[in-house]
This record gives C-alpha cells, structure tokens and sequence, in this order.
C-alpha cells in the first residue's frame, strides 16, 4: 500500500479525494485497504473462488 502511495496516480488521487473529504490518515488507510483487496479480488482468475 505504502509502494502504491508513491508511485500510482490512481492511489494518489484516491487519497487525495479522501482527504479533501475530511478523512484522517488513519480512515484513509483503512478505505485504501479495501480499495486494494476489491482490485485484487477481481484480479484473481475464476477458478481460484471456488
């Protein structure tokens, strides 16, 4: 999460449209965090939820 912070445009302005809503560090952490885990999940091939 930390890498994507520095270096992905899409993470950056995630965190910056959470902060301009009020959020603190440690709210945005935690909405990042399901962010990555709901990009990872529709990442993963079909037959790995089964």
């Amino acid at each position: 999460m930390f890498v994507r912070l520095g270096y992905d445009q899409r993470t950056r302005d995630y965190v910056a449209k959470r902060t301009a809503e009020g959020k603190s560090k440690a709210e945005i952490m935690r909405c990042l965090k399901r962010y990555v885990a709901r990009e990872v999940y529709a990442a993963l091939p079909r037959e790995a939820l089964i």
